[in-house]
């Protein structure tokens, strides 16, 4: 799959150079695109995971429209409790199966410093308590809010639902393009997170942690809860089922836990791993100006902000950051 990084900043890597997703090639490349999109959907990867519970949540753990209809906090607590127990099941999991209990030692990880357990810098002057704490506080609940008014539109009439019988290839289709949409509005959200005030202010919380894991994806800033969560509003312009909504929800809710653990996978057997990880991302914590999007979105090679994983890459960041302190960028 994969092998240990020759280079001395790694541990693992994923195979370099990284490479963003064929769809955005010119001349395009439909054969590499579709297998590109078959493998993002493979049943060990996390998208498929995140389908799955979203079509759960939707059948057996989603209060019944008759009731959401009226704002009550009878069945708000039932979405809030539901999402700390996603939340805590996820991050927690991942943290204690990698990170408490070492059940996989280095293999896969991205980097073998540990987590950060004595430092000023984290509420409570640990990482895990500090990421735990914002993850299942404001995150949690931010989520939970943005699922109750989303909710209590489509029972209201607000938004307008499809059903797969009605509307079999839209709904297929509106399935595929969710991460695309995701990507863009992440993209757009983070880079403008990094702008002076903004980043002072909010983004930094969430970059004290250089190092990452499980708990790391959503430990940030109340007001970047809001804002990351936001890209749901997309619904109201656009007919969608539930399914959809909470498939995005989990692109979020699970996927920032999964793709800020540390590892590039989690070990099933000798050969095969539950991919998890994001080293674009986890590029992204280390040198901080790079990577704001996701490998499946083409706006930072467009904007000249992907680093690929190797040592050009490494150079041309600081080339540029040169440029722009001497004020020729």
């Amino acid at each position: 799959m994969s092998q240990p990084n020759p280079r001395k900043v790694w541990n693992f890597t994923p195979a370099l150079p990284l490479k963003i997703a064929p769809f955005w090639d010119w001349p395009m490349k439909p054969v590499q695109s579709i297998i590109h999109l078959l493998k993002s959907w493979k049943p060990l990867k996390e998208r498929a995971v995140f389908l799955v519970v979203a079509i759960a949540i939707w059948l057996w753990a989603t209060p019944e429209m008759e009731r959401m209809a009226t704002i009550y906090y009878s069945w708000i607590l039932e979405i809030w409790v539901r999402n700390l127990i996603i939340i805590s099941v996820t991050a927690g999991g991942l943290h204690l199966y990698l990170h408490t209990f070492s059940k996989q030692g280095d293999e896969l990880r991205y980097d073998k410093r540990p987590l950060l357990k004595k430092a000023k810098v984290f509420t409570f002057g640990s990482q895990t308590k500090d990421n735990m704490f914002w993850s299942l506080t404001s995150g949690v609940t931010v989520w939970t809010a943005w699922e109750t008014l989303m909710m209590w539109c489509f029972a209201n009439g607000y938004l307008t639902m499809i059903t797969f019988a009605e509307s079999p290839i839209w709904f297929v289709c509106l399935m595929l393009l969710i991460p695309i949409w995701a990507g863009l509005h992440f993209f757009v959200q983070h880079r403008i997170l990094h702008i002076g005030p903004l980043f002072r202010w909010f983004h930094s919380w969430h970059h004290k942690n250089q190092n990452t894991g499980p708990w790391s994806g959503l430990a940030m800033h109340p007001v970047e809860h809001i804002i990351l969560f936001s890209d749901n509003l997309l619904y109201f312009l656009v007919a969608c089922h539930p399914i959809h909504l909470y498939f995005n929800f989990m692109l979020h809710g699970m996927g920032a836990p999964t793709s800020h653990v540390g590892y590039h996978g989690v070990k099933l057997g000798e050969k095969n791993a539950f991919l998890l990880g994001d080293f674009y991302h986890q590029l992204h914590h280390r040198f901080f100006d790079c990577n704001y999007g996701d490998g499946d979105t083409p706006w930072d090679k467009w904007f000249g902000t992907f680093h690929d994983g190797t040592a050009e890459s490494d150079e041309r960041i600081r080339e540029r950051r040169r440029q722009i302190w001497h004020g020729k960028a």
